[in-house]
């Protein structure tokens, strides 16, 4: 059974566990179609940053700098949105400009990331904590602080509207997950950047240009970055700098639980997803079982540890299990040579 079924197949078999756990002791509040509708609802905000922090991990590196690029990203074109009722341009043109706002703004924090890390060659992790206050900073500067709020009513369609009755943001997501999963397994992109995660000396030895591989990544990054912005804006109808801060924290340990080596090389959407699932089931229990927010804390950060001493430990003994099979395969072949000899 290879690596990536493996790690889909445990991960379904814990969702399922918890979801039975849950389901036994909270029948009349956690099995209800109200709890599913808003655990749908809650989600794709903080599971389209953790795609971002999917890609970066596998590229070796990581990026802090996600909920920062959300909230600039959102201030900007919240900026625009409200100010809806005295552009005199159509209802649907000033969504559209909007939310093309949010994406390039995005997409430029992306960008500057990459080219920090890829040319620059300051370690993702440093580069991308300097800029998560960087871009949080020009988001105060711009706000003083304060949110921004008075979008026009259409727009909340994006975080609070139903589209065959799931929910607009559900689809949102679903359809962005896809796009990734096409990008990692059907371009050359998603080939150089597991290539890269896996050594970038042999990707720059077999002909791949590794700064461009970089700056790619980070602005498809800052690119998810910016679509979670936009789910986040239209379901509030406001922004305020520094929303979502929380959402660092578990996009990382989505990340990681999907089975995204955070070392780089290897990582799967469907993974990712299953590890979406299993932490929106856990926070709803602890929601329904009224954990304060410190204490939710507490239990993602054990978590995260917990996962990255089971990986550990995981991959040790996967490279124990190799190095005996391949003296067990060297040891068969002399075997077969010292016969054919006598």
């Amino acid at each position: 059974m290879n690596t990536k079924l493996s790690n889909n197949l445990t991960l379904f078999a814990v969702l399922i566990v918890i979801a039975a756990i849950m389901m036994a002791f909270m029948p009349d509040h956690f099995g209800t179609v109200r709890n599913f509708t808003s655990m749908s609802r809650q989600f794709p905000e903080y599971g389209l940053l953790s795609l971002a922090n999917m890609l970066a991990m596998m590229t070796g590196g990581i990026d802090l700098s996600v909920v920062s690029i959300a909230s600039l990203s959102g201030v900007v074109a919240g900026s625009f949105l409200s100010q809806y009722a005295t552009l005199g341009l159509p209802v649907g043109v000033i969504i559209a400009i909007g939310i093309l706002i949010a994406l390039t703004v995005s997409m430029l924090c992306g960008l500057v990331n990459g080219l920090i890390i890829a040319y620059a060659r300051v370690p993702a992790i440093i580069a991308t904590l300097g800029t998560q206050g960087l871009f949080l900073g020009i988001a105060i500067i711009l706000t003083k602080g304060h949110g921004i709020g008075g979008f026009p009513p259409e727009f909340s369609f994006i975080g609070n509207g139903n589209i065959l009755g799931f929910p607009t943001q559900f689809v949102i997501f679903i359809g962005v997950a896809l796009l990734v999963s096409l990008v990692l397994t059907r371009t050359p992109q998603g080939f150089s950047m597991i290539m890269y995660g896996s050594s970038p000396q042999v990707s720059r030895f077999s002909g791949i240009n590794n700064e461009a591989v970089l700056i790619k990544t980070y602005v498809m990054t800052g690119l998810l970055a910016g679509c979670a912005s936009l789910v986040i804006i239209s379901s509030v109808n406001s922004i305020r700098p520094g929303y979502g801060a929380d959402y660092l924290l578990l996009s990382v340990l989505i990340a990681i639980l999907g089975g995204t080596d955070p070392s780089g090389g290897f990582g799967t959407v469907l993974g990712l997803t299953l590890g979406i699932f299993i932490m929106q089931v856990l926070q709803s229990g602890l929601n329904l079982l009224s954990f304060s927010p410190f204490m939710k804390k507490f239990i993602w950060g054990l978590v995260l540890i917990l996962i990255m001493v089971f990986h550990f430990y995981r991959r040790r003994y996967a490279m124990q299990r190799a190095v005996r099979k391949s003296a067990a395969q060297r040891e068969a072949a002399q075997q077969d040579a010292a016969g054919q000899a006598g």
